[in-house]
This record gives structure tokens, C-alpha cells and sequence, in this order.
């Protein structure tokens, strides 16, 4: 019997199967010759939510849940935090490697090259209503987006598919920066090309009538940590979503617009407001004791604790709190962190939360890092969107051309009625 398989005997009817055994993993289409009968379907794994179903085989991000570990194409997330840009991590994240100077060079070149919209954009999202949600603009916007870029559609052409990688890296931060301005009434400041991505973001966020705008160093930088820290994190929600659409051979703007619209949802995109609002709710550190008994007595939630991968530290927290006391030495001190690190050390300390492994996550510190930089939360999702652009394409791209993958088809365990007839009106009861 060959080492690499797994024996199942079927108690329903005696007989065994050998399953092989690939990279720790199983085909769900082998349990298919499990049957009662010939006439049976077959066996299907049952799995809601995907807790412990591989969809694909990727080389772009590794995550040990249980380790605290986040590396991207083999790189620990804190090393590139600490020494890399977000452009030079968005280049590896979707080329492999890391880039020479030429390369780097070219790949800043391509991308600053397309930060314009097309003015007829400005005049789709000038026809939202004044107080449209950023994210909900963005999500429009970048589906619109395929309509002004065609030959977006030609998928399998590898200089038509680089060009949407060039350009949709390039326009999320405008299209964002220009939902914010129409946000806050303010006109939109377009792209500054001499700047960094980070610095040219900000420019387009908050520039007055100045006629240069300078970013603050600071701020700059401690944006370009969250955007590395943001740009992949594995099969998450919206990235399944970006696989899933686009296993339809569907173009990348359209992708990409239903991953955002998954990453809107509160459960992903929005947990960094949920923290604020929980900060909030809380309000001073001598609060702190009663939240927590009312947590543990189910009466509320630990928002920004815990984690579907993480059962450590999650990594990127502890770089974003350092992150934190930069930032605040810039904007002056925002004191919800006072409460969120009491309340930190707190759970920590608490064996209910530390029995449960609740260690906090990137969403803990982020909101109120965005809050301080003078973003509303209405944005925090959007924020989020940009730098996993270059997560999603890659994600997508990397679907694309997997012989293994086709179009994504779940099945399902259906408990409905058996076959009936159709019963006349005025035979149906009342």
C-alpha cells in the first residue's frame, strides 16, 4: 500500500478506498467513487465557509496562523515593513522576486504613467449623491472603469493583462482620493507624479491651494507600512472573490470591483471602524474592568481581538502599534490609544481571553492610526482596498493560468422537497 494515501473504509458498506495524498491535502472530486449505489452521487466534503477547503495551490503569500508568521513570496512581513516601499512589495508580491534598481525603476515608471482617470470619470462619480459612501463610489468607479479600457477583456494576452496591472495599481489611489474629496465637498486634486505613491495619495486627499503640496515624512512613510502590511493576505473573503469572478474569464476591473464589494462588508473591510466604535463605547481606561466583564458574560464583543487564521499574535499588529506612536508624535495623541493599549494589556493578561487565544489583530491599532491622519471611517475600507489591489491581480492572475483551475462551480447539500406535482389554484389550500 503506497505511503502517500489515505484509507477510507465506508461502515455503510464495507468497502475501503485508497485516497491519494498531495502536499497534505486530498481531492474532493476522488470522494466522488465513494457511493452506496451506482446510482448514487458520490461522497462530498460539507464545508461552510471554506474552514478547511483548499481551493488552489499559490506561491504568493504564506501564513502560519499558529506561529504568527506573514511572509510574502518567502519575505517576513517585517523586514519588508521595516526596509522595503509599498511599489517595491507590490513588484514582488506580483513578479516573484525583488526588483533590481532597473526594474524598480520601470515598474514606478509604468504605473506613475497611468494615476489619471479619464475626465469622463470625474463626471460618473460627480453623479453620486453628496453623502455616498467612498466605498461604494470606489466599487462603482473601478467596475466603470472596464468600460473606458476594452481590450481589458483579452485575458490570456500578456501585454494587454500587464498593461491593467500598470494601470489598475496606478488609478485605485486616485479613484479613492477623488471619492473622499467628493465626500467632504472639496474639488478633486488630481495626481502629482513627482511624489511617491504614498506622498501623491496624500496630495490628492488633502491639498488645498497650495501650489506643491509636501506630504509629512512621517505620515508618508507610516502609510506606505499599512499599505505593505495590507497588500495580500492569502484566500481571504475578497480574495476568493477576485478567484471566483474571474475563474468566469471575467476582465480585471469587473474582478476586482466584486472583491472590493466583499472587502465593504463588515466582517472583513470594516472591523477597523468596529474597533473605534468600541473604543468608544468604552470611553475612559477606568471603564475598562466592567467592558470586559460584559464581554465574557456575552453581552458584547472583543472587536479587533481574534483572528480566522491567527491564533498568535497577529504579526502585522505589532508593527502597526509602533506605527502608532509615530504617527502621534505628528498629530498629537489620539486618546483612544491610551484606552486600547490598557485594554490590550488587559486581555492579555486575562485567562479567559488568553485560553481562547485572542491576541489582538491588524485591525486593532489601524483605525485609529487613520482616525489620527484625519480620515473618516467611511474611508477605512477604502484605505484597505488599495494596497490589496496588488494582491488581488496577483491572486487572479496566478488563477488564470493554473491548468488545474476552472470555473468556479460549488455544490451543495440540497434538504429540499422530492419531486411533486403541480397543484391547480382552486385545489390549494387556503
Amino acid at each position: 500500500m503506497p505511503a502517500d494515501t489515505l484509507t477510507i473504509i465506508d461502515n455503510r458498506t464495507g468497502k475501503q478506498y485508497e485516497i491519494p495524498v498531495e502536499n497534505d491535502t486530498i481531492r474532493a472530486m476522488d470522494l466522488r467513487q465513494i457511493k452506496v449505489n451506482s446510482g448514487d452521487f458520490g461522497l462530498m466534503p460539507y464545508d461552510p465557509g471554506f474552514t478547511n477547503t483548499a481551493a488552489c495551490k499559490s506561491r504568493i503569500t504564506y501564513i502560519d496562523g499558529d506561529a504568527g508568521i506573514l511572509r510574502y513570496r518567502g519575505y517576513p512581513i517585517d523586514q519588508l515593513a521595516e526596509k522595503s516601499t509599498f511599489l517595491e512589495v507590490a513588484y514582488l508580491i506580483y513578479c516573484g522576486e525583488l526588483p533590481t534598481r532597473d526594474q524598480l525603476s520601470h515598474w514606478i515608471q509604468q504605473i506613475t504613467t497611468h494615476t489619471l482617470l479619464h475626465e469622463n470619470t470625474k463626471k460618473f462619480m460627480d453623479g453620486f449623491h453628496h453623502d455616498a459612501h467612498p466605498m461604494g463610489m470606489f466599487i462603482s468607479t473601478i467596475a466603470g472603469l472596464s468600460t473606458f479600457y476594452p481590450e481589458a477583456k483579452n485575458i490570456f494576452e500578456t501585454d494587454v493583462r500587464r498593461k491593467q496591472i500598470y494601470r489598475l495599481v496606478a488609478k485605485v489611489p486616485t479613484v479613492a482620493a477623488f471619492a473622499f474629496r467628493h465626500l467632504v465637498g472639496m474639488p478633486y486634486s488630481y495626481p502629482d507624479n513627482d511624489l511617491t505613491y504614498a506622498g501623491n495619495f496624500l496630495n490628492m486627499l488633502f491639498k488645498k491651494t497650495e501650489v506643491k503640496y509636501q506630504p509629512n515624512p512621517v505620515l508618508e512613510r507610516a502609510l506606505e507600512v499599512l499599505f505593505i502590511l495590507h497588500a495580500d493576505h492569502e484566500q481571504n473573503c475578497s480574495t476568493s472573490s477576485m478567484r471566483l469572478v474571474g475563474s468566469a474569464q471575467t476582465d480585471p476591473y469587473s474582478s476586482l470591483a466584486a472583491a472590493a464589494a466583499a472587502l465593504y462588508g463588515p466582517l472583513h473591510g470594516g472591523a477597523n471602524e468596529a474597533v473605534l466604535l468600541m473604543l468608544q463605547e468604552i470611553g475612559s481606561k477606568d471603564r475598562i474592568p466592567d467592558f470586559i466583564k460584559r464581554v465574557k458574560g456575552g453581552e458584547g464583543r472583543l472587536m479587533g481581538f481574534g483572528h480566522r487564521v491567527y491564533k498568535n499574535y497577529d504579526p502585522r499588529a505589532r508593527i502597526i502599534k509602533e506605527t502608532a506612536d509615530q504617527v502621534f508624535e505628528v498629530t498629537g495623541r489620539n486618546p483612544l490609544l491610551d484606552i486600547a493599549i490598557e485594554l490590550e494589556r488587559i486581555a492579555l493578561e486575562d485567562e479567559y481571553f488568553v485560553k481562547r487565544r485572542l491576541y489582538p489583530n491588524v485591525d486593532f491599532y489601524s483605525g485609529i492610526i487613520y482616525q489620527a491622519m484625519g480620515f473618516p471611517t467611511e474611508m477605512f475600507p477604502v484605505l484597505f482596498a488599495i494596497p490589496r489591489t496588488i494582491g488581488w491581480l496577483t491572486q487572479w492572475e496566478e488563477m488564470l493560468l493554473d491548468d488545474d483551475q476552472k470555473i468556479g462551480r460549488p455544490r451543495q447539500v440540497y434538504l429540499g422537497s422530492d419531486e411533486r406535482d403541480y397543484v391547480a389554484m382552486h385545489l390549494r389550500a387556503h
